[in-house]
């Protein structure tokens, strides 16, 4: 992956951000604290997570719409501009209400972020293995950045105050916009442009429609539930259950993001696997039983090590569900199905949030971390045997896979688009002697050829010989047109078929190939 220049841009983008937005946390966490208590740390994290949660929707649309990297770009300069203003206030004493608002803002800018991440490192990943490899990388920054965002936080709210942690987050996100702005997106292009609600429920409607990510999304909302739960929790049990003083938050986020750094090393181990559904599983019992613990043995080195057993699990969740998700669901709509992903999280850290200082006062400080603990390996448990479908149904046909590799038109996609087409080719068996389509029907599938012969008759021109590796049913789907030509078998055929669909959908999303595809054409009807 270091030798992918784009790739590593966008990764040093992605880890710049996440230790600005570490540290900007832990310092509005603190700040909000001193002026309102448990209550308003509460309030903070939902005025920052709802409206960003409503907003999702409509901002992730700009990732299948947009240049992506350009988007990123603008969107670590508006949060830099927006923490800049928020230290100017803490700094001047400004009305909390205020830099809470600078806060909110900054979420709001932030919703298009982490669905075009995730969109982008498809296309720009030249090998199955280098597209899991870049979610490690994700995962490991991000958890690098839990370590030295809340430690660098911690710090700074040491020796002045929650603005200089500001003002560093703001420095960051300055860096991330330009090397966002230097990562080339070759071979990919802007959307088709439709209805801006129908794009915008896009995703919506793709998960109404295949439950296996849908059941991934969920799993993963529930977990941001359980994260909205621990930001809270973590504020309450470094002050008031162990009694470690401000600082003690950004140690114990530090300890989580520790955990994440040295679980990826681990994980790495993901990378040459193609079966991720369990180890997704095993991420979210990781992720929740170690909060239960805390509240079973309240003392600061289990609250470390638990947290840090949590950062391990997140790395797990992470690598594995995300990757899932990028192999099953297409291109054309994968940033509106991350962005549903980002708008369930958004809605659930809230409102894990606001429901924590409920739970503590219910429970008290212990029975709300067993209870939040317990949240996800139950979850986990229930979900255990469709997960192990989602397993099948990843599972990569290597033939079918080399063969589309070696067609021109499917060369130039991303090689997680080109799994995703072998995985649903259809295979098609026919007679010698047999008509696949004909002159004037409508065209409903694109055809490769595993094996056999097949003769071709376009009017009154000579017949044309079809073979292993050769393709047809293109022009009638690219141009909308009925069939152009008679397609009969010579002997017996082994076909693989793509729908409509998913075939216009892959190849109109790349320029290169779209070219490839238009060439063949030309050949053909010339």
């Amino acid at each position: 992956m270091l030798t992918n220049p784009g790739l590593r841009r966008l990764e040093l983008a992605w880890g710049g951000f996440y230790v600005g937005d570490w540290a900007f946390v832990v310092a509005l966490s603190v700040y909000a604290y001193r002026h309102g208590g448990a209550l308003a740390v509460g309030v903070v994290g939902l005025v920052r997570m709802l409206p960003s949660a409503f907003a999702v929707p409509f901002t992730s649309v700009l990732t299948d719409r947009f240049s992506r990297h350009r988007l990123l770009t603008a969107v670590h300069a508006a949060r830099a501009l927006t923490l800049a203003v928020g230290a100017v206030l803490i700094a001047s004493g400004g009305p909390p209400a205020a830099v809470y608002a600078t806060g909110s803002i900054a979420a709001l800018a932030a919703t298009p972020f982490r669905p075009t991440h995730w969109a982008l490192l498809p296309t720009l990943a030249r090998t199955p293995r280098e597209l899991v490899a870049a979610n490690v990388s994700s995962s490991t920054l991000e958890s690098i950045a839990t370590v030295l965002g809340p430690l660098l936080g911690g710090l700074l709210l040491a020796i002045w105050s929650p603005a200089g942690a500001f003002v560093l987050a703001a420095v960051l996100f300055s860096g991330s916009a330009i090397l966002a702005a230097r990562v080339d997106e070759e071979g990919t292009r802007p959307r088709r442009r439709e209805h801006i609600l129908r794009d915008t429920f896009a995703g919506f409607r793709t998960l109404a429609a295949d439950r296996d990510p849908r059941l991934l999304v969920g799993l993963f909302v529930a977990q941001t539930f359980v994260r909205g739960l621990l930001n809270v929790l973590i504020v309450v049990t470094a002050l008031e259950l162990l009694d470690l003083g401000g600082s003690g938050v950004g140690f114990l986020n530090a300890a989580f993001g520790i955990g994440g750094l040295i679980g990826a090393f681990w994980v790495l181990k993901l990378v040459s696997r193609r079966t991720l559904a369990y180890p997704f599983a095993g991420g979210l019992i990781l992720w929740g039983t170690p909060i239960a613990l805390i509240g079973v043995w309240p003392h600061e080195w289990v609250a470390l090590v638990a947290l840090a057993l949590a950062g391990g699990g997140n790395t797990l969740l992470d690598v594995a569900g995300l990757t899932l998700i990028q192999r099953i669901v297409d291109d054309a709509v994968l940033g509106r199905v991350f962005g549903v992903l980002e708008t369930g999280s958004y809605a659930a850290v809230g409102l894990g949030a606001i429901v924590a200082p409920g739970l503590v006062a219910l429970a008290g400080i212990r029975g709300a971390l067993v209870a939040s603990g317990l949240i996800l390996p139950v979850l986990a448990l229930l979900s255990w045997r469709r997960l192990g479908q989602i397993n099948h149904r990843v599972v990569i046909p290597e033939r079918e896979l080399a063969l589309l590799r070696r067609l021109a038109i499917f060369a130039p996609l991303p090689p997680a688009t080109v799994e995703r087409l072998a995985m649903n080719l259809i295979p098609i068996h026919r007679p010698g002697g047999e008509t696949v389509c004909r002159t004037g029907e409508i065209g409903d599938r694109f055809y490769v050829v595993g094996a056999g012969e097949l003769d071709v008759a376009v009017d009154h021109a000579p017949p044309r010989r079809l073979k292993a590796g050769d393709v047809f049913g293109e022009i009638a789907l690219l141009r909308d047109v009925p069939r152009t030509a008679t397609v009969t078998t010579l002997t017996d055929v082994d076909l693989y078929g793509l729908d409509r669909d998913t075939f216009v959908s892959a190849v109109t999303g790349s320029s290169a190939s779209s070219a490839a595809a238009d060439a063949l054409i030309e050949i053909r009807l010339g």
